[in-house]
Formats: structure tokens, sequence, C-alpha cells
């Protein structure tokens, strides 16, 4: 099986324990599925990890852009992990669930001022700035406040990740952040220690998603060490916390391989510590932001066949009762998933075909070139890995309301998010 979480008893596909067919009877679908022991194991391998192999300042922050809602940050908080937020809309889901705003960190490369000063109010503890327009509009909030801004500033290393395009972050052309390259971090250095209401914590890079080159962190690190080791020795500046992001892939299929997260976070402490030591450098708190790799595997969707359509020396299409509006990530960059009919795990896979979702548009494409067991309308699917990216891309294109979440644990089946009905569509309608 893909996951250790996916198992098949007596030809019925399990999920975190639970019998999938009755799921979907019991809460419809679409019906995102999430395994929330799994949420907890991937958060706290995260995070003993970083404290074991670089100290009790090491901070694991989960990347909210990956899965938002307000029981994620009630799991987060409670392992012990930070939060990376991108937006208003992340910052306040997590007031309201509670989480400690200090051990916040707020990303973007578009901070709006109403962005900033929510963020202010909310208590946020760090900002990550992105370029320099960014840092005059905090100090300008901040001191219309009295208040002295904690912060990181957000460097481009110029690395490759050999990821997918659409998802690398760390290139000197990217949106986000500012080059080390082009010598414009080092003057974005001493445009934001020069404002008496931003206090300069430390750097943040980012180089992609879905890594799974041993080499990516290391040689990011390097170039992070050595812009730190120039801010040192050139102006005294010590970085007292280094986020390196987050980025390390999954396994969608059963051809992928696995990372070792401790195995790479370990060897990757090793390495920055004997080089920041041959630098000649403090050695900083470490960060990382993961997000796929917390939740990614921790869901399982579920969808209802429709129809299934078949021409004649082209091909066959499977549509079912989600697509696109529950999850775009193949509309957008072909992402890979694993398919599975929930109900015939013992049947032959004898029916080639693409599985397509219901929405008015050719790219509403979930899945292409499957073998799945003969189908029929009323059958069950799922698609496995969906924890990631998938609830927290969801649309309402063609007007179809975003599916539920329930949340599997030993407690029981328990609904995290309603399923939304017409009305709430339609309440902002003048």
């Amino acid at each position: 099986m893909i996951a250790t979480n996916l198992k098949v008893q007596d030809g019925v596909l399990h999920f975190a324990g639970y019998d999938t067919a009755k799921l979907a009877k019991e809460f419809g679908t679409p019906l995102y599925l999430m395994d929330e022991a799994r949420i907890r194991y991937n958060c706290k391998m995260y995070q003993d990890a970083m404290v074991e192999f670089f100290g009790p300042q090491a901070l694991t922050l989960y990347a909210s852009k990956a899965l938002s809602f307000k029981h994620i940050y009630e799991i987060v908080r409670e392992t012990g992990l930070g939060i990376d937020v991108v937006s208003s809309g992340e910052i306040h889901t997590a007031v309201q669930a509670g989480f400690p705003m200090e051990k916040a960190f707020f990303h973007g490369n578009n901070k709006t001022d109403a962005d900033i000063a929510y963020a202010m109010d909310c208590g946020v503890g760090y900002f990550v700035v992105d370029n320099v327009e960014e840092l005059y509009a905090i100090e300008h909030i901040a001191e219309r406040r009295d208040h002295v801004q904690k912060c990181l500033l957000r460097v481009t290393p110029g690395i490759d990740p050999h990821t997918y395009d659409a998802v690398a972050t760390g290139k000197v052309d990217s949106k986000f952040g500012v080059p080390i390259e082009t010598g414009q971090a080092e003057e974005f250095y001493h445009y934001a220690t020069a404002l008496p209401h931003l206090q300069v914590e430390g750097l943040h890079c980012h180089v992609g998603s879905m890594v799974f080159d041993e080499d990516v962190f290391e040689r990011t690190a390097q170039i992070m060490l050595d812009f730190m080791g120039q801010l040192y020795h050139a102006y005294g500046f010590e970085t007292k916390l280094l986020d390196l992001g987050g980025g390390y892939g999954v396994r969608y299929r059963e051809s992928e391989g696995v990372v070792d997260i401790p195995y790479r976070i370990s060897a990757l402490a090793e390495f920055m510590k004997g080089y920041s030591e041959k630098l000649g450098i403090p050695f900083p708190a470490v960060l990382l932001e993961p997000g796929r790799s917390i939740v990614a595997d921790a869901g399982l969707t579920m969808y209802t066949v429709g129809s299934v359509k078949r021409i004649k020396g082209y091909k066959n299409y499977v549509s079912v009762d989600g697509g696109m509006t529950d999850n775009p990530r193949y509309a957008l960059y072909k992402a890979p998933y694993t398919v599975f009919a929930p109900e015939r795990m013992d049947a032959p896979p004898t029916l080639h075909c693409d599985v397509v979702g219901r929405c008015c548009e050719s790219d509403d494409i979930l899945q292409p070139d499957v073998w799945l067991p003969e189908l029929r309308r009323g059958d069950l699917l799922a698609i496995a890995t969906t924890g990631a990216y998938n609830y927290a891309m969801a649309s309402h294109y063609n007007r179809i309301p975003k599916a539920p979440i329930v949340m599997l644990s030993e407690e029981g089946a328990k609904i995290a998010v309603q399923r939304e009905t017409f009305d709430q569509i339609i309440q902002n309608d003048l």
C-alpha cells in the first residue's frame, strides 16, 4: 500500500482503521477524510528530530497554506509546533482556534497595509519580510502603534531544487524574497536594520516543494551560512534565527520514493554545524516549515461514480461527483495520484480510464491513465494522499459547495468542517 494508514480488509479499503465505504455512506461524497493520528505523528516526528539534531532552540513551523481549518491549529498547538501563515484569513483561523500567536510567522510577497495591521493587532510574533516596500510599510504601521515588530528577512539563495517550476521558489528570478547573488539582499539588510520599529532576528529562505534530492537543503544552507558570515564579519550582525523553509516531498504513487526525514534532518544539522564552525559564526536557532509532509498522507478523498463513458477506439472516462473544485492540482500542474475502488479492492483492474470531475471544463481531470475494476454509477472511488492543497485550494467553480472534512481518531469519526450548503454559497450575494 502507498501509505501505512491504508489497508484492505475483506476486499474493502480501510483508512486510519475505518471502513471507507461506511464513512462515505454516513457522511456522503465528495468527502475529505483526515487521519488525526497521522498528523500528530508527523508533527512529533519533525519536532523530535529538530530538537535532537539542532538543539532545544530549533522549531518546526506548520505551513498553514497546505491545509487550514480550526482543528489543525489545535493539533499543531498541542504538539508544540509554531505556524507559518500567509494571509489574514489564516491568521484569523489560528486566533479563533486559540493558537499562541507569538509562535506565528507571517509570510507572503504582498502583505497589504490591512494585513500588516491585522497581524499586529493579533500579536503575530514574527513577520517574514519579502521586499523593501514591505519594510517601510511595517515600519510606518508599527510606529503608529509604538510597537517594535520582530522580523526575518526573506532572501533567495538562487537554488534550483529540480522540482516542478510551479512550486520552485528559491531561484534568483523568483517572485519571493530578495536575491543574494545580485547584492540586493545585503542592501535589504541595511534598509531593515536602519528602521527603529523593526527588530531583525534573522533570515528566511524557501527553495520549493516536492524536494527529493538529498543535497538541496545542504546547498541552500551553505549559501545562507555564507551570507550570514558576510553579515557577521562585515557588520557584526548575528543571525539568531535561520528559517530554511519547507519542501520535503511525499509519496503519491507506489513508484515514488520515500524521504527519510529524520535522517535528512540529522545530515543537514551535521553539515550546518561543521560549516558554521568553519566560517567562525554563531550557530542560529534553525526553523523548518513543513506543510505537505505533515498532512498529505493523512488525507483521503471519497467520491461517487456518476457515469462510465466508453468511447470505442479512443478512451474511457469515469466521472465522479467532485473534481477540480475539491482538487485542482492535476489541472494546475499534472499532479500524480493513486486511485482506488474502495469496495472492490480484490477485483481485477480491467478498466483503463481517465478519472474526471463534474465541472464544465476540459481540464477537470483528477487522474488520467488509471486501471480500475469495472465500475458503474453509484460505485465509490477514493484518491489517496490528498491532505495537502486539496481542501486548501478548493473553489466554488460552477457554484459547487465545498466538501466536508471528517477527522478520524480513536475517539471516532467527527466532522471538523461541515459540508457547505447552497445558501452559504449565495450568502454574500446582494
